[in-house]
């Protein structure tokens, strides 16, 4: 389920709940307190990847605290 899972504060990627870095950015700033979920597939087509700076596909937050 999706709110099992830590997010990072720096890219807000979705991350596995036992990561104690981000898999994609190697951030340690992870948290659960986040809300709302997208799914970028092609971040080079997609608005809402260019307006959270997204390059890379994969599960995002759209907004963490």
């Amino acid at each position: 389920m999706a709110q099992d899972r830590i997010v990072c504060r720096e890219c807000h990627r979705v991350n596995e709940p036992n990561n104690a870095t981000c898999e994609s950015c190697g951030s340690s700033s992870l948290t659960e307190d986040w809300a709302g979920y997208v799914i970028i597939a092609h971040p080079e087509k997609s608005d809402i990847a260019t307006e959270m700076e997204v390059t890379e596909p994969g599960k995002y937050a759209l907004k963490v605290r």
